[in-house]
């Protein structure tokens, strides 16, 4: 009998869903469009400010992890636990929570990753440095081809270790967000 996913530890899950990375796939945005209309048709639009794609998946023509980020801003709050709750209902797994940020998945499974796999965070309207560095990407390839390297060489390295490899990370992701802000001022 397999062991359930919310009673696996940390290493157990690392084991279980591995870094990976595949060359860009033109069906990721199809699959955040799909995703963006269930989660519209599912919670109040009232509760929802914005919705966007954002990760690896987002920035055109980089190799990614196979899993679509998809980011929703809400109103306040409240609103953070209305949508969590909903989607929870609706087969999303709570892998995370803090006081204004949620983070849900889906497409784990106690076999491993299934064909389609979604990372849902879920935060207060502004909470998105995420969008900055995904457009000063797309907009500036050279820079999308220097993190596509990166994360390459990271790859093998930190395979089994997602938080290893999301820190080794930082510092590139970090001086071109905060480029993007100061670039594109209050964008978002």
């Amino acid at each position: 009998m397999n062991k359930k996913l919310e009673k696996m530890s940390l290493k157990e899950l690392w084991q279980l869903f591995p870094i990976f990375l595949v060359k860009h796939n033109k069906e990721w945005i199809k699959w955040y469009e799909e995703e963006r209309k269930s989660i519209l048709s599912a919670v109040p639009s009232k509760s929802i400010k914005r919705i966007s794609h954002i990760g690896s998946t987002a920035i055109s023509g980089i190799s990614a992890k196979n899993i679509v980020d998809v980011l929703v801003e809400v109103n306040d709050k409240a609103d953070l636990d209305i949508v969590k709750n909903i989607l929870i209902n609706k087969g999303w797994l709570c892998m995370n929570m803090t006081e204004a940020r949620i983070t849900l998945n889906k497409g784990y499974t106690e076999q491993g990753f299934a064909e389609k796999v979604f990372h849902l965070h879920i935060r207060i309207v502004g909470d998105n440095d995420e969008l900055y560095f995904r457009d000063y990407l797309n907009e500036h390839k050279e820079i999308g081809k220097e993190y596509e390297i990166l994360k390459l060489s990271l790859w093998k390295k930190f395979e089994y270790d997602r938080d290893g490899y999301t820190e080794a990370k930082t510092d590139f992701i970090r001086k071109y967000t905060n480029l993007a802000k100061s670039l594109y001022g209050k964008r978002y």
